[in-house]
């Protein structure tokens, strides 16, 4: 069977979590010896065998950022025929399934990293381009063969966001984990390069800066960390300005008033963040929307506990009391995911915090808990036989 799965993100071109779904996913699906699995990626040229490129048509150099990505699409479309499915990865690549799929009549399957109307701060940075993007991914969403939630929390907001859908149209294939590739990392040298002191507490942040991922909330809460607790930052890749100069401005201010926070701005390795996350006593993940979640899939690979929001697919990783915390979080029902009371998430944040930090014996067994939760449950061999699985079956029925 031919699959072409598309995607905007592929290596070296990740920058959030659905490129790195998308990678591993492709790697254990290329393992199973009845696929015969065809990459179509945005970006410059790439080396990889049965792997293509697509580049923003010169045309629309100078267009809005939704009609490039359209155009990309549309060059992709082209050599989709032959494939018996069509797979693709955030509304990126939505408009190129959707069409190859009109045009060509083979399946098309969307896996669901994120839902537009549950991020509506994205009209701050495609401007009418939101617009765009939201029609795209419904239009998509609605025609297709199969909708693949990455939790089951991301099935219920797919529901109640597309309810023209057939709920048995929806199935839930979790992200995964390659536990061989992070794993824990003992490097005080590494550490210390990077400004972190490896032998005092520490709470981890990683991710982009970006109103999903709730990192001034963290900030905030982070002022009531016990002293002495380390703040580590590795977030980039900001949204928009404002969203910068917001974070800028909170990190600046607590570092003014605290020793050890430390903000890394760049594209960390993975054998960095292994070591990071080694060390970390514990790791944040204070989203205010996440479909699943894989920077907690790699956290706990590498043993480290993780308090994370009670909110989207988080409490389907972070099992409370055992690999981590569970933060509560009361949300405004508008597609924003802003807690009710705002100061109440950031004083429960500070306080779940201060007790994982205050404690680094149950930190730690968490973090080993988490491991071989990461191990058991999440293998990208479990993930891909479930989505060959999909595969076979909506060819077996038809587009």
């Amino acid at each position: 069977m031919r699959v072409d799965l598309i995607t905007k993100e592929y290596p070296p071109e990740i920058y959030g979590g659905a490129g790195v779904h998308a990678t591993e996913l492709v790697k254990a699906l290329r393992a199973l010896p009845e696929l015969d699995v065809r990459v179509r990626a945005f970006g410059a040229p790439r080396d990889e065998a049965a792997t293509a490129s697509y580049a923003v048509p010169a045309e629309l150099a100078g267009a809005n950022g939704a009609i490039q990505t359209m155009g990309t699409d549309l060059e992709i479309v082209v050599d989709t025929a032959g494939a018996d499915v069509v797979h693709s990865h955030t509304w990126y690549a939505n408009f190129a399934g959707h069409v190859a799929s009109l045009l060509n009549g083979m399946p098309h399957i969307v896996t669901a990293h994120s839902l537009e109307p549950l991020r509506p701060w994205k009209a701050e940075q495609l401007s009418g381009g939101y617009a765009v993007s939201s029609w795209i991914e419904k239009t998509a969403y609605e025609s297709a063969a199969a909708v693949v939630a990455v939790s089951e929390g991301m099935r219920r907001d797919i529901l109640r966001c597309y309810p023209a859908l057939d709920p048995a149209d929806v199935r839930v294939i979790y992200n995964g984990i390659d536990v061989e590739a992070w794993h824990p990392t003992s490097d005080p040298a590494l550490l210390e390069r990077l400004g972190i002191d490896p032998d005092k507490p520490s709470v981890v942040f990683v991710g982009r800066i970006t109103r999903q991922k709730g990192l001034p909330y963290f900030l905030r809460a982070a002022e009531r960390l016990p002293a002495g607790v380390q703040v580590i930052l590795c977030a980039g890749a900001p949204d928009t300005p404002q969203i910068l100069d917001e974070v800028r401005g909170l990190v600046e201010g607590l570092q003014a008033t605290r020793e050890g926070v430390v903000w890394i701005d760049r594209m960390l390795e993975r054998r960095e963040l292994c070591a990071i996350h080694t060390a970390a006593t514990t790791f944040v993940c204070p989203s205010v929307y996440e479909p699943l979640g894989i920077v907690n899939l790699e956290a706990m690979a590498c043993g480290a506990a993780v308090v994370g929001t009670a909110t989207g697919g988080i409490p389907e990783v972070v099992v409370d009391g055992v690999t981590g915390r569970i933060v509560p979080i009361e949300q405004v029902q508008d597609g924003t995911g802003t807690p009710v009371d705002p100061e109440r998430f950031v004083a429960d944040l500070a306080a779940v915090l201060t007790e994982v930090v205050s404690d680094p014996e149950r930190a730690a067994a968490y973090g080993r808990a988490g491991r071989e939760r990461a191990r058991n449950d999440f293998s990208w061999t479990r993930i891909a036989e479930q989505t060959a699985a999909l595969y076979a079956e909506v060819t077996a029925r038809g587009r």
